[in-house]
């Protein structure tokens, strides 16, 4: 009789024995001694490649092996940055306009770093065709994750109500206006149905997975911090700001990556695409975001308002069209907050004794785009 294992006891021994565990060679040995060829990297493309998806080197996209290991550097957990004194300042210094904005901050980045797992994981993975892309996106994946669990982290910590605040974003008009037209916007990446040998439907996919690195996570998550970075330069909620930063750090390799995909997708397929599309695409992202700043910043706080976060996301987004080769969708938008870059890029300094250690070879480390 073959010993069984119960999944209750998942640390149990395992006890049987090799002699116990017979192999049927004659299935699993090719039967005619065949082999394949060698792959040449140049037969490797973003989307509809040729190549063998298992063989990892020779790279054709080298760049994207760096951002694999670029990721890893950066690596971090929400438990290792203290939330005590934010735990004072919500209960304590935060005005209700403060807390106003802090907590649709949260409810707002807590879906959509969820919807940009699924989007990766589910859709944008399987579609690459070059094992280095994918490998990244792994690691986005996981990214996103961490990114969600750090939400959850500090609402958890700061005693928030769980229920209440998940559900905002479907019962928040401003809040649901932007994860509904992302999910409209990604649907292109979502489908499985069409292949992308089909000119229309590649379009549409570069579109979605563009709209995904400029505007989602580029545009949108980039702007979408600097209202709690705000809080922080004034002395409130340091703990989960500087979980942001590194959350940030992220974002801004997520993005540089999909504009560099984006780039190789369009020269690989000779694509243009179509200025229209384009912006439509940029109307509809400003209008969104304008709708969700009137809610969140309804009543301004000290040295932040609404007019201020419409007018950086213009900023960024023109800068996130030029990293495209595109034109600008926002002619002569000002960088209002010259400081938010300084989030992706401050060098992280920890005191051993004041905190455990968090000062990885990591952050400090990288350069950022």
């Amino acid at each position: 009789m073959k010993p069984t294992l119960n999944f209750d006891d998942w640390d149990a021994p395992i006890t049987s024995t090799a002699s116990e565990i017979q192999v049927d060679t004659q299935k699993v040995a090719p039967s005619n001694g065949s082999v394949l060829p060698p792959i040449d990297p140049e037969q490797k493309r973003v989307v509809n490649g040729q190549a063998d998806i298992n063989q990892l080197a020779p790279f054709k996209y080298p760049w994207a092996w760096s951002f694999f290991l670029n990721a890893n550097r950066n690596h971090w957990t929400p438990l290792e940055i203290s939330m005590a004194q934010d735990v004072h300042d919500y209960q304590h210094k935060l005005t209700s306009a403060e807390r106003h904005v802090f907590e649709n901050v949260l409810a707002y980045l807590t879906t959509s770093d969820i919807l940009a797992m699924r989007n990766i994981g589910l859709a944008v993975m399987e579609k690459m065709s070059a094992p280095e892309l994918q490998i990244y996106q792994a690691r986005q994946v996981y990214e996103e994750a961490l990114h969600t669990w750090t939400y959850q982290h500090c609402i958890e910590t700061l005693g928030i109500d769980q229920r209440e605040i998940y559900n905002r974003y479907r019962v928040v008009p401003e809040i649901h206006g932007k994860i509904a037209l992302a999910n409209r916007r990604l649907h292109g990446v979502l489908q499985s149905g069409r292949p992308l040998t089909d000119r229309d439907a590649l379009h549409e996919f570069a579109m979605a997975y563009l709209f995904f690195a400029a505007v989602f996570e580029g545009s949108w998550f980039y702007n979408g911090f600097s209202p709690v970075f705000a809080l922080q330069r004034r002395g409130l909620m340091k703990g989960t700001a500087e979980q942001l930063q590194y959350i940030m750090r992220d974002e801004v390799l997520h993005c540089a990556f999909g504009i560099r995909v984006v780039r190789q997708l369009l020269d690989e397929e000779n694509l243009a695409l179509d200025p229209q599309a384009l912006r439509q695409m940029w109307d509809e992202a400003e209008a969104a975001e304008a709708a969700y700043a009137g809610y969140i910043l309804r009543d301004s706080i000290l040295g932040y308002n609404a007019r201020l976060h419409v007018e950086q996301f213009r900023f960024v987004a023109n800068r996130r069209a030029r990293q495209l080769g595109l034109s600008e969708p926002f002619p002569g938008a000002e960088n209002v907050l010259p400081w938010l870059d300084e989030q992706a890029n401050l060098r992280k300094e920890k005191n051993f004794f004041e905190t455990r250690v968090t000062e990885y070879q990591t952050g400090g480390a990288l350069a950022w785009d």
